[in-house]
């Protein structure tokens, strides 16, 4: 009978002689799992993929903004953009991959040209014409075919493809043409552009965002609150629950499959990374489920929080942050759960957080660890510094 054991063992920051065993053998390399949304760990993940081929990326399915936005009001999906946005970041940019897919998949039309023009550019698309699919081989350029012409045929003569993303209207297709379950054209997907890690939503569900104020004010979708397509939020976000619809509040929330929990377990690491901090990063904590299987894996979680201004933790002190993430986190348990939310709070040696009050971490079992992260003006997090600290974890 197996048996679950933690082994513990003397940490470097950063552990170069691990990093480069795991760049020498990616095939081999780590599970290390992220929940994200949104483009923030996207460079970071193209980094990522040179040292292991097993990252678990899951993104939230809540977008409610931009061309998302149109295809998830025109079919009721759920959003596809960031999901096809992380999938490329993976994907194999080599020869060995598929650089026409690839090309493709991260097409927009423009935002310039007349409907006529775009539903042209659509129509020969779907026929095999456009440069773009030309090159691309059979079976692959039919199929791809077969879901766009869907897409094309289901949308109504008025839809608004300036600046759509041709990757979201073929993962639309495929959604409409499998009985509206987005994991198997995902998969799907996946092995087309020979992604080098694998991505998932946390749900395959169309529900949206939906937020309380500090000042009683409540806020439904992920387009009003990110101050990005809209006005700062008025007042910082005291709750966030998942919803039903975007015209009135319906809170709801379901499980995750067990593909899910089975990989949040099984995580050799989990990171809570930069990104929107309610819309990206603890949108993806709230499904039912999620929370239980965190603290079910015994293995190290790190968060690496923001650098500069996120409009959506307004308010929100670095030590309020990782209070309120531990707190949606362990919302999820139900007592049996053996193991933490978060173990380390990841931090650039030099930047300033703000406060960070070491005992009260400690009471909560948290580490602080400092080290290089940033290495450019404006202050970014650098790439390759932040993948080789979280590989120094594994």
């Amino acid at each position: 009978m197996a048996s679950s054991l933690r082994i513990f063992r003397r940490m470097i920051m950063p552990d170069l002689i691990r990093v480069h065993r795991y760049q020498s053998l990616p095939e081999q390399g780590p599970k290390v799992l992220f929940f994200s949304g949104g483009s923030a760990l996207n460079k970071i993940s193209r980094v990522f993929k040179e040292y292991t081929h097993h990252s678990i990326h899951l993104v939230t399915p809540f977008d409610s903004g931009g061309s998302s936005a149109r295809l998830r009001a025109e079919f009721d999906i759920p959003a596809v953009g960031d999901l096809r946005s992380r999938l490329m970041a993976l994907a194999d940019e080599t020869v060995m991959g598929q650089p026409e897919v690839y090309a493709l998949f991260t097409h927009r039309l423009s935002q310039y040209e007349t409907p006529a023009e775009l539903k042209a550019q659509l129509q020969q698309l779907v026929l095999g014409e456009h440069p773009l699919i030309e090159t691309i081989p059979n079976p692959m350029k039919a199929l791809i075919q077969s879901h766009l012409a869907v897409t094309q045929q289901r949308i109504n003569d008025d839809f608004d493809l300036r600046g759509a993303s041709i990757g979201n209207l073929i993962i639309a297709g495929g959604y409409l043409n499998n009985q509206q379950q987005l994991d198997p054209i995902v998969f799907l997907f996946s092995r087309l552009v020979k992604t080098l890690g694998d991505v998932k939503t946390t749900l395959d569900a169309s529900l949206h965002l939906g937020v309380e104020l500090d000042n009683g004010d409540t806020v439904l979708g992920q387009h009003n609150i990110t101050g990005k397509e809209t006005d700062i939020l008025s007042s910082p976000i005291k709750r966030m629950w998942l919803n039903k619809g975007l015209r009135t509040t319906q809170p709801t929330n379901q499980y995750i499959a067990d593909d899910r929990k089975d990989a949040i377990e099984g995580a050799d690491l989990i990171c809570y990374p930069p990104g929107s901090y309610y819309s990206s990063l603890l949108a993806n904590l709230m499904p039912e489920g999620v929370g239980r299987a965190i603290c079910n894996n015994s293995n190290p979680k790190v968060y690496l929080p923001n650098l500069g201004i996120d409009p959506e933790q307004q308010g929100l002190s670095l030590m309020e942050r990782v209070r309120r993430l531990v707190v949606s986190v362990e919302a999820d348990k139900e007592g049996e759960e053996a193991y933490s939310a978060l173990d380390y709070l990841l931090l650039d040696e030099n930047y300033d957080y703000g406060e960070v009050d070491i005992e009260q971490l400690r009471n909560l079992n948290i580490e602080v660890i400092k080290t290089p992260l940033i290495s450019i003006k404006p202050e970014k997090y650098d790439e390759r510094l932040v993948v080789k600290a979280l590989l120094s974890f594994v």
